[in-house]
C-alpha cells in the first residue's frame, strides 16, 4: 500500500501513517520508545519507518535525545514548525498561528494552551489528522507544503559524525511525503525561494504562543478523541 497514489489518499489510509509519524518525530522519551511496538502495529513492514522504528529502539535514550536536540532545536533548517519556513518569528506568523487554531475548532477540537506549544508543530497537525479530521490537516499540510518539503530536504541532507548523509529521521519526511501529490508549479517555486533565502528573521509577534519544543509523545494536544 506504499507510497499512496497521487492523488488524494482516503483518510482510512493516510490516518495510520500520520498517527505513527506524530509519534516518531516527537521528543524521544521512555513512553515513546515503550509504544514502538504499537507504532509499529499501525504501519507494519512500511519500507520507510522500518529502519527509523529500528533506530529509535536500539539506540541508547540519551544519545537519542542528543540527536534530536541537535536536529530539530538547534538548526533552523529542521524546525518542526510549519509556519516558521514562511514567516520566521515575525508578526505574520502570528496570524497563522491563528488560523491553525480556527481549522481544529472548526473540526470540534480546541487547542490545548497548557501544553506551552505552538499549534502548527508538525506532530500537532499529524495527530489531529489521526484522529480527528483528516481533510482539514490534509489542507494544512497543503497550505504548509513548502515548509514539508523544506524540512524533507534538510533532514535527506544532514550530515553525520561519522561522515555518512541523512538523519534517521528524514524516513518519517520521506513517508509523509509519500502521503501528498507531487510538487508542481508555484509549489515547487516556493520551495526553491526558501531554500534560497531561508525564513525571515524579525523576532516580533509571537507574545503568548509559548515555545516549548516538545510534545508528550502519543498525546492529543488538540483535544481529539483517541
Amino acid at each position: 500500500m506504499f507510497p499512496f497514489p497521487r492523488r488524494r489518499p482516503r483518510a482510512d489510509a493516510v490516518r495510520p501513517v500520520w498517527a505513527a509519524l506524530s509519534v516518531l518525530l516527537d521528543y524521544p522519551t521512555p513512553a515513546l520508545v515503550a509504544s514502538l511496538d504499537a507504532v509499529e502495529a499501525l504501519v507494519p513492514g512500511h519500507p520507510r519507518l522500518a529502519p527509523l522504528i529500528a533506530h529509535l529502539r536500539e539506540t541508547e535514550l540519551g544519545a537519542l535525545q542528543e540527536e534530536y536536540v541537535a536536529t530539530f532545536d538547534h538548526t533552523r533548517k529542521c524546525a518542526l514548525y510549519l509556519t516558521y519556513f514562511a514567516y520566521g518569528d515575525t508578526r505574520r506568523r502570528g496570524m497563522a498561528l491563528v488560523h491553525f487554531k480556527e481549522a481544529y475548532r472548526a473540526a470540534g477540537a480546541e487547542w490545548d494552551e497548557s501544553t506551552g506549544e505552538l499549534p502548527d508543530h508538525l506532530c500537532a497537525v499529524l495527530q489531529f489528522g489521526a484522529t480527528a479530521d483528516a481533510d482539514a490537516a490534509w489542507r494544512l499540510l497543503e497550505d504548509h507544503r513548502a515548509a514539508v518539503e523544506m524540512l524533507r530536504l534538510a533532514l535527506t541532507g544532514w550530515r553525520n559524525d561519522d561522515g555518512t548523509t541523512g538523519s534517521p529521521w528524514a524516513a518519517a519526511l520521506l513517508a509523509l511525503c509519500d502521503t501528498l501529490p507531487p510538487l508542481e508549479g508555484d509549489e515547487a517555486d516556493a520551495v526553491r525561494r526558501l531554500v534560497e533565502q531561508g525564513p525571515p528573521a524579525e523576532e516580533v509577534g509571537l507574545e503568548g504562543y509559548g515555545s516549548s519544543p516538545i510534545i508528550a509523545p502519543a498525546t492529543i494536544p488538540v483535544g481529539a478523541p483517541r
